[in-house]
């Protein structure tokens, strides 16, 4: 693809470097409190390389204010961001001429076609390419396989290629970092695997971080997650790491619907509240796969251990009080990078 370039003019000023230029993306003390006072985020440390980085939470959890913060859409209460060792809060434009973001709602003109949209688009950004927008529009359509449907109006088009032409807009000018918030969230499984390998391919030389509540997300695409919990990440680890974490600690049964809420009574009380619920899926109608984290014990009548997903380790960090949380499981990473 043709190098994209920008109508817009260099800073005239350098940007602020710290003492120490590191490669990637570094967060450090971040704090942002919201009037209230809602503290939304609490002190986030994350080390960020390239390649995808999965930002798993509830809605709620302090992922958009986190994201915001980043992009430099909003400023922090306290704490620094420095991409490259570049200070962008201090800096914003440093991160805003190499940054790509695909919000989680993303408005397009229905009467627009895809080209034309994607046009305006580049247009907005400063955009453009040796050739022209239009080429370079072309060429990022045909990337995210658009190029059957450029000329159809985007009111026509799927949740899947809506997402694909915002994609197409976020990788314009070839960014350093590619934020996706949400970016599954209401697609087909067709669509959500074709998005998955979008991004997969986005990543190469590239910091993407992909903000989430969807577990699948993560497991599928990120070989590094943080999971964050009231504005604090909890776990900053591996899919890997995490499994193994609460490897042996995770047991499943099958629990008559009606009796679902006693047994949930029964386990904690028997645990003395240490036994937890994670998951219960209906089956068939009349009873539940019950998956239970139990870290002492006899293994509760019923029961019998079972292989620990990620999804598993994602509830148990939800579920479960901080001073609780495995040892293995808990900022699992940073306490390895820092030993």
């Amino acid at each position: 693809m043709q190098q994209p370039t920008t109508d817009s003019s260099a800073s005239p000023t350098a940007p602020h470097r710290t003492r120490s230029a590191s490669a990637g993306l570094s967060l450090r003390g971040l704090v942002k409190i919201h009037p209230g006072p809602v503290a939304a985020l609490r002190g986030v440390d994350l080390d960020v390389g390239e390649g995808l980085f999965g930002l798993l939470g509830p809605n709620g959890a302090g992922k958009s204010t986190l994201m915001n913060v980043v992009a430099t859409l909003i400023e922090p209460t306290a704490g620094t961001v420095l991409l490259d060792g570049v200070d962008v809060v201090r800096d914003p434009r440093a991160m805003r001429t190499r940054l790509g973001y695909l919000p989680q709602d993303f408005g397009f003109h229905p009467d627009l076609t895809g080209l034309a949209m994607l046009e305006l688009l580049l247009t907005l950004k400063g955009v453009t390419g040796p050739k022209g927008r239009r080429a370079l529009a072309t060429e990022l359509l045909d990337r995210v396989n658009l190029t059957a449907a450029m000329r159809r109006k985007v009111g026509g088009y799927s949740g899947g290629m809506r997402q694909r032409l915002g994609l197409a807009q976020a990788i314009a000018g070839d960014p350093r970092v590619l934020i996706v918030d949400e970016p599954t969230a209401g697609l087909d499984p067709e669509e959500r695997h074709r998005f998955y390998r979008l991004i997969a391919e986005m990543a190469a030389r590239r910091i993407v971080l992909l903000s989430t509540h969807i577990v699948e997300d993560v497991a599928t695409l990120c070989p590094r997650l943080g999971v964050i919990r009231g504005g604090e990440v909890l776990a900053d680890t591996t899919p890997r790491d995490a499994r193994a974490a609460i490897d042996g600690q995770v047991f499943e049964g099958i629990v008559p619907d009606a009796e679902l809420e006693r047994c949930a009574a029964s386990l904690a009380e028997a645990s003395g509240g240490r036994t937890r619920i994670l998951s219960a899926v209906l089956v068939e109608g009349s009873a539940n796969r019950v998956r239970i984290h139990r870290t002492e014990g006899a293994v509760p009548p019923g029961f019998a251990p079972t292989p620990a997903t990620l999804e598993d380790a994602y509830l148990v960090l939800m579920r479960t009080p901080t001073d609780e949380i495995p040892p293995g499981l808990r900022r699992a990473r940073r306490e390895e990078v820092t030993a």
